[in-house]
Parts: structure tokens; C-alpha cells; sequence
């Protein structure tokens, strides 16, 4: 063991270090242990069954004895003889333990100094080991080093709780998205969009509806299912289901679909939008979504935009990423987010912000689209900035698609004026 070892070891880094990539800060926390203690070898076990599998291990140049992914017998190593004391935690030469000194594991790997304490989970049961080798006695080692590493042990035992909760969570939401789309357990509202300028119904915004018991809104389902590797198969499903619709509303009549770049990019919207119903649907990206690239992003739209599919960027004015979508997309609609349209008669500063979309959006020859309007003073504002189509629950909420036919014949009906408000609800 090295003769210049620092007599504390710096354990609120080591707990700082928790904080951090989970696989990188077990790696860091073994180095630190081994180098301070002077040992080669560094490794946390985990206990499956009989055996021992190393999950982590700090060996430079041992790497060909030792790695992770390896497992040997409870019974071969001395883990299961520490536990159950017939082997002490701290051996600072193994042959002075002669129950260590004739074990196969001590002649077959060299040993000759071995520090080993447990590590305990919160609920009591034990994880595995946090083990230190040297392939040399050293006589240094003492009670100090054993309780420092039994600190270190608690603190490992803090991080791997956080990986198997993170698991056990990731395993789960991937098990209810699974679920979601396996069993088709999706299903689609739309919200009416409306022309103001002549009070005439001109599509719908495709919505998903989510059963089960989860009690999860639909942004939280879909941000689960990207976390999860699934966001672009439970958007495809929407997706489709929402297109299955078309063939019920009029042909003068579009759909509207939120999707994510990735879902774009794959290409599989390509197949999915035929190409007699290209002109019928619109396709929102979100003030959320990040876009790594631009170009890419076009390119794969191209397609889509040349049977006469259009873009819209969602949530204008909700940030600073809407306005670079619309700069770098060029889309057919700009739809002005809920904030700007909340109470907008009465706030001068959302009143110019909505004027000058409104003007940008002229000169760029992009559409604009106001969401949330939920009074009828909002919806007069709107129309006297020159705002040509909204939604919003003052001019219908998310219905069934059969409601929605119904929605369609009242409208046809209609004779002008501002809609009454449509309070049905999904």
C-alpha cells in the first residue's frame, strides 16, 4: 500500500459523484477507493442466485483476470464465508486466515490482501459486496480503512437504489406503453377549427385519449413513450386511427396531427398519408420538439409537402424555439399559442406580440391559426387583428367523431354570426 495514503479519503465528493451518470460514478467511486487503499483491484458484486457477478470493476491491467459481466460461485469467492463470519471483512495478508489461505479463490487469483464489507439495500437485503485486492499484504490496513469503506458502502448502496428504482420505473412505463399499443388503447377526439372571418368549420385537430388506470394526461403519455424508446410507434398509432376518420367528414374538411421530428424522419408517414388525402391533413410540430437538424428535417417534409400535405409550428409565442421552426420551416400555418391568446383585449403586450405574428405571418404567406379562445371578446380581437381561423373550448371542445358530425351538419346549417360556444366534452 502506498506510504504517502491521505488519511481521509474525500467521501463528500464520492457523494457528490452520485449525482452524476450512474455507471461513471460507480466507476469514479471504485478508482478513488482503490487508490487510496493502494490495492489493484476495485469491484461492487451483485448476488444472482449462487453466484457472483462483478457489475463493476476498477483493474488497470487486470482487465484480462477480471471484468464486469463476470460471475463466479458464492461458495468459491469469500463474499458468502464474510457474511456468514467465518471470514473476517479485513484481511491485510490472506495467508495470516488460514480458512482464506486454503481457499482455491486465494491461490487461483493471486491474493494476498483483501478488504470486503456488504451492501445493504434500504429495504435490508443485500446487494452484493464493495471488494478491494492487492496482489501484495499490505500491514497498513486497519480498522480506519474498514470503517471508511463501509461509509463508501452505504453511500454505493444509495446509487445503486437509484438504478434498480430507475429501472424498475423504466421496465414499467415501458410494459403501460407496450400495453397502449398492443391493445390499441387509444383513441381519438377532435377539436373543432374555425374560419372566423365567415364563422365556416374548416377541420379538426386530431387529439389522444388514453384508458386504463394510470390517470395520465396525453403529453404525459407521449413524453413516457419517448423516454421509454416508443414515442414514435404510439405517435404512428395516433396517426393512423386519426386518418381513419378522414373518410367521415366532408372532403372540404382537414385534420390536424401533432407529431414529433422523429416520427417525421423515419419515414413512415410517407406510407401512411395516401396521397388522395395528402391535401386534408396538416402536420404541428410543437414548441417542445428539439430539431438537431434542419436540413434533414426539410428534406424528409419534402415529400409529404409536395402532395399537398402543410406544416404548421405549434405554440408561437410560447418561446424562443417556435420562432426558429418557423424561420428554418416555413410553414403554412403559424398557430399562436394559448398564452398570447388568453385575454388578449385586454393586455397591450400580447395584443403587438399576436399584431406583429400576425404581420410576419402575411409577409412569409403562412396562415395564422389562434388556439385557446375561450371568451367572445378574445375571438373579436382576434378577428380584428386579421387572425382568419381559431379553437378553442369557446368554439368547441374535443368531441367524439360522432359529435363531431353532428358539429358538422349543425354548422352547415348555420346562417352566420359568431358560433355559440360547443360544450361537449371528451
Amino acid at each position: 500500500m502506498s506510504a504517502d495514503k491521505p488519511d481521509i479519503l474525500d467521501l463528500k465528493g464520492l457523494t457528490a459523484s452520485l449525482d452524476e451518470k450512474a455507471e461513471n460514478s460507480l466507476k469514479r467511486t471504485l478508482e478513488a477507493i482503490r487508490v487510496h487503499l493502494g490495492m489493484e483491484v476495485a469491484y461492487v458484486s451483485e448476488f444472482v442466485g449462487d453466484q457472483s457477478v462483478f457489475r463493476e470493476v476498477d483493474a488497470p491491467g487486470f482487465e484480462n483476470v477480471v471484468k464486469p459481466g463476470d460471475a463466479m460461485p458464492l461458495d468459491y469467492v469469500y463474499c458468502k464465508h464474510i457474511l456468514e463470519g467465518r471470514l473476517p471483512e479485513l484481511m491485510p495478508d490472506v495467508l495470516d486466515v488460514p480458512a482464506a489461505a486454503s481457499m482455491p479463490f486465494t491461490t487461483d487469483m493471486g491474493i494476498r490482501a483483501h478488504m470486503s464489507v456488504p451492501i445493504k439495500l434500504a429495504d435490508g437485503t443485500t446487494y452484493g459486496m464493495f471488494c478491494c485486492i492487492s496482489t501484495e499484504p499490505q500491514p497498513s490496513l486497519n480498522q480506519r480503512d474498514l470503517n471508511m469503506m463501509r461509509a463508501v458502502a452505504e453511500l454505493t448502496s444509495v446509487l445503486i437504489s437509484r438504478e434498480i428504482d430507475a429501472t424498475t420505473e423504466y421496465r414499467g412505463n415501458l410494459e403501460r406503453v407496450q400495453r397502449v399499443l398492443d391493445a390499441n388503447e387509444l383513441t381519438i377526439v377532435v377539436q373543432p377549427i374555425m374560419q372566423i372571418t365567415d364563422n365556416r368549420l374548416v377541420g379538426f385537430e386530431c387529439l389522444s385519449r388514453f384508458s386504463g388506470d394510470e390517470d395520465w394526461g396525453p403529453d404525459t403519455w407521449f413524453k413516457t413513450a419517448g423516454a421509454v424508446g416508443l414515442g414514435k410507434d404510439l405517435e404512428l398509432l395516433a396517426v393512423r386511427k386519426g386518418l381513419a376518420l378522414l373518410d367521415l367528414f366532408p372532403k372540404d374538411l382537414y385534420l390536424s396531427f401533432n407529431v414529433s421530428p422523429e416520427t417525421i424522419l423515419s419515414g413512415e408517414l410517407d406510407t401512411l398519408i395516401r396521397k388522395e388525402f395528402g391535401r386534408r391533413v396538416v402536420l404541428e410540430i410543437t414548441e417542445h420538439a428539439s430539431v438537431e437538424d434542419y436540413g434533414a428535417l426539410c428534406s424528409a417534409l419534402k415529400g409529404l409537402r409536395s402532395r399537398g400535405v402543410k406544416l404548421a409550428v405549434d405554440d408561437a409565442g410560447a418561446g424562443y424555439a417556435s420562432l426558429r421552426h418557423i424561420l428554418a420551416l416555413q410553414p403554412d400555418i403559424i398557430k399562436l399559442d394559448i398564452s398570447l391568446t388568453r385575454n388578449i383585449q385586454d393586455d397591450l403586450a400580447r395584443h403587438s406580440l399576436a399584431a406583429a405574428l400576425v404581420h410576419f405571418g402575411r409577409d412569409i404567406k403562412s396562415q395564422i391559426l389562434a388556439e385557446g379562445v375561450e371568451t367572445a371578446a378574445e375571438l373579436e380581437a382576434l378577428r380584428k387583428l386579421g387572425v382568419r381561423t381559431a379553437q378553442g373550448y369557446f368554439l368547441g371542445r374535443p368531441m367524439p367523431y360522432l359529435e363531431a358530425r353532428k358539429l358538422v351538419q349543425q354548422l352547415n346549417g348555420a346562417d352566420g354570426g359568431d358560433p355559440e360556444p360547443v360544450t361537449r366534452s371528451a
